[in-house]
């Protein structure tokens, strides 16, 4: 359904499909085999408030990109030094998942493409924010944002901040991603680098 809804960018040289791992990257799977594109990762770790896992109080990229949810820190009342713990941490497994997803391969070239980053489920959007911003700093042309499902308050945020936003449902009483799945078990690393082996494919390829 998603891909559906992103069909008019399909077969177009310009457009690169990046999901975010791990979740995000067997729906950008079936995207990019929709449009014809090539497929890549994008990795992104969310910082977890302590003992709140779950919940977002940022996320990371590479190069040192950073973004915090200053409306959850203040609620929560997050010192700095509990910040920078957990950004440590996660740091040390957004690298790993770097060197574990692409083995030999280089990142894909973005600047000046249209890029449809997805993800599984849209929350908070801490992460889908890093990872726009970071992208925004590698001058991409075009960024759209891409999920089957989003928080209603939030989708309506993200539209503001991105060229496109595209979600299949955003729901009022959103409670969380897994909540809109059937099966919401987790990716593994082995699953990611297998779709992105299936999915690879030269840049600027149009197709069969």
């Amino acid at each position: 359904m998603l891909g559906g809804m992103l069909a008019r960018y399909a077969r177009l040289p310009e457009t690169l499909v990046l999901g975010l791992p791990r979740g995000g990257v067997p729906v950008a799977f079936e995207v990019a085999r929709l449009l014809h594109a090539p497929l890549d990762v994008f990795v992104v770790r969310k910082l977890g408030v302590p003992y709140r896992e779950e919940l977002a109080m940022g996320a990371i990229a590479r190069n040192g990109v950073r973004v915090l949810n200053q409306r959850v820190i203040e609620t929560l009342r997050i010192p700095d030094w509990a910040i920078d713990t957990v950004a440590a941490r996660e740091q040390i497994e957004l690298e790993r998942r770097e060197r574990a997803y692409r083995a030999d391969r280089p990142a894909r070239e973005v600047e000046g493409r249209t890029v449809i980053l997805v993800d599984d489920g849209i929350a908070t959007g801490s992460t889908m924010r890093v990872a726009v911003e970071a992208l925004r700093k590698l001058k991409v042309g075009r960024v759209v944002v891409g999920t089957p499902t989003a928080a209603l308050d939030t989708a309506e945020e993200m539209r503001r901040e991105v060229d496109e936003f595209v979600a299949v449902m955003t729901p009022r009483d959103f409670a969380g991603v897994g909540l809109w799945y059937e099966d919401f078990s987790q990716t593994t690393d082995q699953e990611v680098c297998e779709l992105l082996k299936k999915g690879g494919r030269p840049l600027g390829a149009a197709g069969p």
